[in-house]
């Protein structure tokens, strides 16, 4: 029996078919294998992105952290620093009132001398004392005939003295004290008209 082309068509063409087949299958396992690389690439990417995003916020958190231990540190040190401030600017104020504070012993052991001495031991004292307070920036105010401010002078009693002009004080009872701005006493005086 002879073959005729018709024959073998039918016989070569399942093995093309099979061949495309194949060929197909090879492709789309290429394509299917390329695609499971790429989710792969990308899970990696996604794992590495989080992984990236985790460790700068582990790294913030601990920044964080520094931070408000070092704020806390700051906080007990400054007030440590303060008290010990208060404290020193105190002791220094005394020291320098020390001085005047012996010098009141010394008028006080005097003993048996002559009162105009006396007196004029008491007069240095008062000129030491003075001194101590204008070195401490302590300054006095409220002197006869200055102008009278509510402000810094405490007027206790009212007088009238054709003399004296309006709101001027007549008498001090007792100096005001200023260290800076801040006033220590007010003056208290005696006003007129």
């Amino acid at each position: 029996m002879a073959k005729t082309k018709k024959d073998e068509a039918p016989a070569t063409e399942p093995a093309e078919a099979q061949e495309a087949k194949e060929e197909a299958e090879k492709t789309e396992k290429a394509s299917s294998e390329k695609k499971k690389n790429e989710s792969k690439k990308a899970e990696k990417k996604a794992e590495s992105k989080t992984e990236k995003l985790e460790k700068e916020l582990a790294a913030a958190k601990e920044a964080h952290i520094r931070t408000l231990a070092e704020y806390d540190n700051y906080r007990k040190r400054s007030t440590r620093e303060k008290e010990a401030a208060y404290g020193d600017s105190k002791a220094d104020c005394l020291k320098e009132l020390l001085g005047v504070l012996d010098n009141f012993e010394r008028a006080i052991n005097a003993g048996d001398t002559e009162l105009e001495s006396y007196k004029k031991g008491v007069e240095m004292i008062y000129t030491s004392f003075c001194e101590t307070l204008k070195k401490l920036g302590v300054e006095p105010f409220g002197e006869k005939g200055e102008t009278f401010d509510p402000n810094i002078h405490n007027g206790v009693m009212h007088t009238e003295d054709e003399t004296l002009g309006e709101n001027v004080i007549a008498q001090v009872f007792s100096k005001g004290y200023r260290l800076g701005d801040r006033i220590l006493r007010p003056a208290m005086v005696q006003v007129a008209n």
